[in-house]
């Protein structure tokens, strides 16, 4: 799945240490999903949404191509 996390870190000045704890996730977890190892749970990806005051949609590529 494609993600908007690296590019809405980096806007920030944000780093995945960083936004681990803002989310409650370790940064392996946030490096897994701009890497696309690893989906995010829904809940994880409001918390990431929430967080940079986007929609889930805003963050992350829901289309069906990125599955």
């Amino acid at each position: 799945m494609n993600t908007r996390i690296p590019e809405l870190r980096k806007a920030n000045k944000l780093s995945q240490e960083e936004l681990a704890q803002a989310v409650g996730v370790t940064r392996q977890t946030i490096t897994s999903i701009e890497t696309g190892k690893y989906t995010a749970s829904l809940v994880l990806a409001y918390r990431i949404a929430k967080y940079f005051h986007l929609t889930i949609e805003e963050v992350f590529d829901l289309s069906e191509e990125a599955f």
